[in-house]
Parts: C-alpha cells; sequence; structure tokens
C-alpha cells in the first residue's frame, strides 16, 4: 500500500473534501486507489462512520485526475445514498480549482413532461408513447435531398454542450427540426395562451400533444417538440453543468431548465451523460439489460465504477434477471399475431404487401400463424396447469390462499427440462421454432408500430427464445400467481384472486455480475455488511473475475470497525431459545407455549427500555404478533409496520420519531431496517429478534441451493443461499443505532443461534467487531442492563 503521508497521499488530499480524514478514512482511499491503478477491485465493510462515500469519491477523483480512467460511475439502490454521494460531491468541488463535471441520473417516466403531466393515454406506458413519438419526429426533421441546413452561429448561440458528431455529415435538417418545434407553440391569434408546464416550469409548447402541420406531413402526425428542439440544436443541450451545485447536476437543476428552453429532458441528460467525469445513478444502469443501454458507449475499460450497499447486489440483481410473462400479456402477443394474420387476409395486395415486409426478417405468414397457435395452446396448457395444481393445493379446502403462489416446473433439486417444454415438444414446437419466436415478433411489432399500436409481440418473443434457449440449473420455471383480488369475470373462479404468469427466476446473478465488472477497469464494491467476504466474493462472482485464466483480476477486500466511541453503545446477545417456527409455533395471542412466553417476556423488557425502540421480528407475521402483544404490555405507543405502499411507510416514519418515546415494530426483512438513517434521538434500542430466513421450502429457494451447491459445494449451498444473506439482514438493521460520535444506544440479537457455541450457530457469519463486542446474556439480565447503561 501506498503511503498516506507521502506523495500519493498529498495528491488524493487536494481532492478529499474535508480537513482530514476520519481515522480508517486514509487507509480506505489508498486501497481504493491500489485497487484501481491494478485495474482491480476492492471489497470493502466499514459502518456508519468511516466515511466510505468520500473515500471513494476522493480515490476515483484522484485516478482520473492521474489519467488512469475516464470517467467514473457510481451505483446505489438507495435514493437516500444517491443524495449522500451528490452531497459529497459537491462537498468535493467546492474547493477544488478544477471541479468534476458530474450528472445524477433517472428515468424516463421522471423526466418526461408529457409522462409527467400525465397528458399520455391511460393505456399506454410513458416509455413506450415516447418511443414512437422520437421516431415519429426523427423521421419529419429529416434531411431533404439538399442535405440538411446548417446555421451554426445560431445552434452555437441555442445550445450550452453540443455532442461531437459530425454535422455536416448530419442526417437531420435542424432548420426544419426548429421550424417544427416552433409550430407546437401557441398561436399569436390562439384565445388560449397557455403552455404546457412541469416541474415549476413552463416550456414554450402548447399543453396538448401537437400535430405535424399538413404541409410538413399530409397524415399530420402526433410529434415531440421537444425532441425536435434537440435536433434543431444539433443534438446538443440548452444545460450545461453550470447549472448544479459546484457543477453537480441533477434532475432538480435539468429538468426545468430544459422544459423553459423547450429541449427534451431526457435528451438533455444523456448529453450530460456523455460529457460528465462522474455519472450516479441505480443498480438498473449497470446490471439491468434493458436499462444498460442508456450508458453504452460511454462507460467501458476506461471506467471506474464504485457500487455502493454491495450486500444487495445479489438479491437485486437476481431480480433484474428474472423475467416473467403474464397471462394477459399472452393474450395480447396473441392478438398481435391475430391482428397481422387479418390485415393479410383482407385481400391479396395486403398479403403480398405484408408478405414482403416480413420478409425483412426472414419470415413469414407461416410463421406468425404458427406462433399465434402457440400462444393459444400455451394460454390453454397455463390455465389448466393453474386449475389443476390450485385443486391440489386446497386439498378440500373452501377459500383460496390469501398470498402469492408458486408451481415449480420442474423438481426444485434436480437440473432437469420443465413442464412446459416438456409439453410444447410432445407437441410438435421443436427447439427451432422456439428459437424462431423473437425473429417473429420483432417482425410484427415493426409492422404493427407503424399504425401506431402498442404492441408486446417483441418482448414476449425474445423471453420464449430464451426459455429455450437458458439452462435450467440458472433459471428456474415456475408459474406464479400473484394475489390480486378484483370482481369475477366469465373465466375460471381463480383468475378473480390471481394474475398467473409464467416466470424465469435467475438462481446464479454472480455469472452476469462477473461480467459487467469484466467490462470495467476497476472499481470498490462496498457496503456496511459485506462479511464473511470470501461468501460476497464468491456470490457475485469477483473470485470467478480474479481466478479467469485469460485476463486475471486482482481482488483486496478491507474491513473497518465502528468508529465511535464503544462506552456510547451496550451490544447485547439474548441467549433465549431460538425463535425457529418449530419451537414458536403459530403467532396467536393463545399460543403461550415456553419460546413464546420466553418472548413475551424480552419483548415487553426492551419495549420499556428508554426512548424509541425499534423491534425487528422475522416476518411481518410475526411482527403483527409482537405489536399485539406491546400495544398491552408497556406505556409507550406501539407502531406496527406492514407490507405497505411507500407513502404509507414514510407516514409510519414520521409518527414514529414525532414526540415522546414509542415503539416501532416491523420485519427485519422490510424497507424499515434498511437505507433509513435513524440520526440524533430518533432511534435508541433496536433489537432483531431470531435470524430472518426466508422460507426454505419455496420452490425458488430450493432451486437456488441446488445451484449453489453445483458451483459452491453442497457443504455451502444452505450457508450461501439462506443463512449469510438473513445474517447481513440483522447486521444491518442493528446499525441504525448510534449513527454518529456523540449518539448513545444499544443494538440487541435475541435468540442463542447468535452465540457462538449453539445448534445452527451464526456467530461465524458476524462481523469480526461484533464477535468480539456483544456480550452474551440470559433474558433475566436485561432489565438490570438497560437501567446501568442509561443512568
Amino acid at each position: 500500500m501506498s503511503d498516506a503521508d507521502g506523495e500519493t497521499g498529498a495528491a488524493w488530499r487536494e481532492r478529499f473534501g474535508f480537513e482530514e480524514p476520519y481515522d480508517n478514512q486514509a487507509d480506505a482511499i489508498e486501497a481504493a486507489l491500489d485497487a484501481g491503478r491494478d485495474n482491480g477491485y476492492l471489497a470493502m465493510e466499514g459502518p456508519c462512520g468511516t466515511g466510505k462515500t468520500m473515500a471513494a469519491l476522493t480515490a476515483a477523483a484522484t485516478l482520473l485526475d492521474d489519467g488512469v480512467y475516464e470517467n467514473v460511475l457510481v451505483v446505489t439502490p438507495v435514493k437516500q445514498q444517491l443524495r449522500q454521494f451528490v452531497e459529497d460531491l459537491r462537498t468535493m468541488n467546492a474547493g477544488s480549482d478544477d471541479p468534476l463535471k458530474s450528472v445524477a441520473l433517472v428515468g424516463k417516466r421522471d423526466l418526461c413532461p408529457y409522462g409527467r403531466e400525465d397528458v399520455f393515454p391511460d393505456d399506454v406506458s410513458t416509455h413506450d408513447r415516447c418511443e414512437d413519438l422520437r421516431e415519429t419526429t426523427a423521421g419529419l426533421v429529416e434531411a431533404g435531398s439538399e442535405g440538411a441546413r446548417y446555421d451554426g452561429e445560431e445552434i452555437e448561440d441555442l445550445t450550452e454542450i453540443r455532442t461531437d458528431e459530425d454535422v455536416e455529415e448530419a442526417w437531420w435538417d435542424p432548420v426544419r427540426a426548429r421550424d417544427l418545434a416552433k409550430s407546437a407553440r401557441p398561436g399569436r391569434e390562439a384565445i388560449d395562451q397557455s403552455t404546457l408546464e412541469t416541474a415549476g416550469a413552463s416550456s414554450p409548447y402548447v399543453p396538448v400533444q401537437p400535430s405535424a402541420d399538413a404541409e410538413i406531413d399530409e397524415d399530420e402526425p402526433l410529434f415531440c417538440p421537444f425532441e425536435a428542439d434537440w435536433y434543431g440544436r444539433n443534438r446538443g443541450s440548452p444545460v450545461g453543468f453550470d447549472v448544479g451545485e459546484h457543477s453537480v447536476v441533477t434532475s432538480e437543476d435539468f429538468l426545468p431548465t430544459a422544459v423553459e428552453a423547450g429541449t427534451c429532458p431526457h435528451r438533455v441528460q444523456s448529453v450530460l451523460l456523455g460529457e460528465a467525469d462522474i455519472v450516479v445513478g441505480n443498480y438498473n444502469h449497470l446490471f439491468d439489460p434493458q436499462s444498460r443501454p442508456l450508458i453504452e458507449g460511454v462507460v467501458g475499460e476506461d471506467t471506474f465504477v464504485i457500487v455502493d450497499e454491495a450486500h444487495r447486489i445479489e438479491e437485486r440483481v437476481r431480480d433484474l434477471l428474472s423475467d416473467r410473462v403474464g397471462r394477459h400479456t399472452l393474450r395480447r402477443a396473441r392478438n398481435d399475431m391475430s391482428e397481422l394474420v387479418a390485415q393479410a387476409t383482407q385481400s391479396e395486395g395486403n398479403r403480398e404487401e405484408l408478405a414482403a415486409h416480413l420478409a425483412d426478417f426472414d419470415v413469414t405468414l407461416d410463421d406468425v400463424k404458427r406462433a399465434r397457435e402457440f400462444y393459444d395452446d400455451v394460454g390453454a396448457w397455463l390455465t389448466g396447469e393453474v386449475s389443476e395444481r390450485l385443486a391440489d393445493e386446497l386439498d378440500g379446502q373452501r377459500e383460496w390462499p390469501e398470498r402469492d403462489v408458486e408451481f415449480p416446473l420442474r423438481d426444485p433439486t434436480v437440473d432437469e427440462p420443465d413442464a412446459l417444454t416438456r409439453w410444447a415438444e410432445e407437441e410438435g414446437y421443436t427447439g427451432d421454432f422456439w428459437r424462431r419466436l423473437v425473429h417473429v415478433g420483432s417482425a410484427v411489432e415493426d409492422v404493427l408500430e407503424e399504425e401506431d399500436r402498442a404492441t408486446v409481440a417483441g418482448a414476449v418473443g425474445q423471453t420464449f427464445t430464451n426459455w429455450w434457449e437458458r439452462d435450467h440449473a440458472t433459471y428456474f420455471r415456475e408459474i406464479e400467481l400473484e394475489h390480486a383480488p378484483k370482481e369475477a369475470g366469465s373465466g375460471e373462479p381463480w383468475e378473480a384472486q390471481y394474475t398467473a404468469g409464467l416466470v424465469m427466476y435467475n438462481c446464479m446473478p454472480g455469472d452476469a455480475v462477473r461480467d459487467v465488472l469484466a467490462g470495467l477497469g476497476g472499481g470498490v464494491l462496498m457496503s456496511a455488511t459485506l462479511e464473511p467476504i470470501d461468501v460476497f466474493r464468491d456470490v457475485v462472482g469477483l473470485n470467478a473475475l480474479a481466478n479467469d485464466p485469460e485476463d486475471p483480476r486482482p481482488v483486496t477486500e478491507r474491513t473497518y470497525d465502528l468508529p465511535f466511541p464503544e462506552e456510547n453503545r451496550a451490544s447485547w446477545t439474548v441467549a433465549a431459545t431460538p425463535f425457529t417456527a418449530r419451537n414458536r409455533g403459530e403467532p396467536t395471542g393463545q399460543n403461550t407455549n415456553s419460546t413464546r412466553e420466553q418472548y413475551r417476556y424480552v419483548l415487553r423488557t426492551v419495549a420499556r427500555s428508554h426512548g424509541n425502540v425499534m423491534v425487528c421480528m422475522p416476518n411481518y407475521r410475526e411482527a403483527a404478533w409482537a405489536g399485539d402483544y406491546l400495544a398491552d404490555a408497556t406505556e409507550k405507543d406501539v407502531l406496527v409496520d406492514a407490507s405497505s405502499s411507500d407513502e404509507e411507510t414514510e407516514r409510519l416514519k414520521r409518527e414514529f420519531f414525532r414526540g415522546p418515546g414509542k415503539v416501532l415494530v416491523t420485519s427485519t426483512r422490510g424497507t424499515l431496517t434498511e437505507g433509513v438513517d435513524y440520526d440524533g434521538d430518533k432511534l435508541h434500542c433496536c433489537a432483531v429478534v431470531g435470524v430472518p430466513l426466508v422460507n426454505v421450502a419455496s420452490p425458488r429457494v430450493r432451486a437456488v441451493r441446488r445451484a449453489y451447491a453445483d458451483a459452491f459445494g453442497e457443504e455451502n449451498a444452505f450457508a450461501y443461499a439462506l443463512t449469510v444473506p438473513a445474517v447481513r439482514r440483522s447486521r444491518q438493521a442493528i446499525g441504525r443505532v448510534v449513527r454518529g460520535r456523540d449518539e448513545r444506544g444499544v443494538r440487541i440479537f435475541v435468540g442463542e443461534r447468535y452465540t457462538a457455541d449453539a445448534p445452527r450457530s451464526v456467530y461465524e457469519y458476524l462481523g469480526p467487531e461484533e464477535r468480539e463486542e456483544f456480550v452474551r446474556m440470559t433474558p433475566e439480565f436485561l432489565s438490570p442492563q438497560f437501567d446501568r447503561f442509561w443512568d
């Protein structure tokens, strides 16, 4: 490692945003610099107070200054953390004569003026409508045979940043584009001079979707004036980095400015993205195949990446890589095929024209008819399969389960073809047919989109081609019933309770993560809860990257202790009977078995302690049980969290913070135990009850265990797939208390599985500091220990 006080240290101190680093911050910066210079990766665990965000940014900025990398990409799944990166970037730039141009990314739905103000029809998504308008607008601004007319001086006046494209060879006409945009402004003679307003800004355009004049296109199609204005600026931006504080630009900065200038805010973001030194986004931008194109061409081997909250990679990437086709979507794909076939039968001319169009994709009308039959057959098979399996599930019961239901299409413990694939082969749908579905879907979509029809044929075709092509160990196939009660219709009885779909569930996200990281220059993966880091390195593909026989990449590690004074916190492990489903029984008030009684004692002791107390139960059912009990066992107000909307969760959080001490009961797997900063006097005690394992009998979980057993060994499968992620949840929860040097609080693990010598102990999966610091005690010692600490 480089000497922090030497030449390298002096270099990074020029970028560091504060006078002096925290105790471990200098080491973290040096470790990140070393990893970056070696084109490697640093896996870093640092609790609150380590200064991970500023450390990673300082190292990244120094590497940019040294010319090691061309740009930096930061990704985080937590909005609060994204705001922290923006704040730290501004702090870093504030003291610099050469501020790093930075932009924080948001999605198209948050930027489109028409989508934000609900101007689009209800039956179409903002993304799809926007893409259609972009295509139409591009056609309207296309240069004629005389080529583009270019008034360079005027465009320079209009544009802060312009792309590096050679405008002399542009296929669009900027003058024509500006005229088209101007046509969407209220006419001078118009009685209504109102314009579209959004984000507190007024645009130059009418508040409805405009149509092109007949002089421009006789069909008078709808177009987007914001998009036309972008072409009028030669695909440049009227907004520069100067609109953001210290050259760090967020949508709050560029959105209103772009709207007032009449330019597409999403295009402005794309231009800023191409010019930025540092880009801040979310996991989707890096790991989601659908969102990745936004940064393609900007991010690559010369990019240094910072992955925040890295303990979430496994779960979040698995969700991003899993695919679902709902029964309704299957019907829509079938209808897309039927629409094209119907058009072909209207006349011989129609048939020949459509056949010629399809031929561009090497697709025939017979292919379309065959795909229609397939989607019909799959829909009928799915309906029958659900009806049959639900009958078996009910087994004489009268009421449907009020929850989501999974029906596996293969034995989760065996790598073998699924039931749908086997059925399709028996029906004559061969591998060649499945592989052609993506081409058929793309062809049908291309034909129908010319008629301004929203289609799903392309996406559904791609999914079914993937269904055939993907291996069965990595992608687990199943039927998923989402519990979504609605009024009964004319279909199957269960349709009033569930929405059925076919799912390919990703079991091995580490393979995809490894491939993404291999395509970047190097970086930092960091979190407050990465330990055990050897397990983390395995499941996210870092070890595979380090051991690549063709291009091995160095991987280093750092783990830092909590930097706040130890005397300000109490850390206890209560050696109560393990709070397992078998021991505790059903969560009812009538259940008075010895385990429940022991935990009632612990819960009321914790709840009656000083200040705001958060009790984290293994799931929401247990949280409801604990909340019901504590409502009568303590004089404090008891708030019970449930799986609900973001708005309801925020309301509950505000109520917890307001007024005298309260008890908040939630699930350790919920949204209140991660990514929430309970600073100051917002939280005085956090108790995690039991080990929050997911349902080990779930088909998906069993399939993941099987895949992990194949990859990492049968002896590691349960720990890697279930135990380690659960313990990280527990560690995240206790990390909510004591968020600053002057704060005091109590952290408690309840259950003897957190102790060293217990059967099925999880002690080894705690961080090294937690293993050393947490004090074991029996339940009866809790009350005097609370008194001693707070007194």
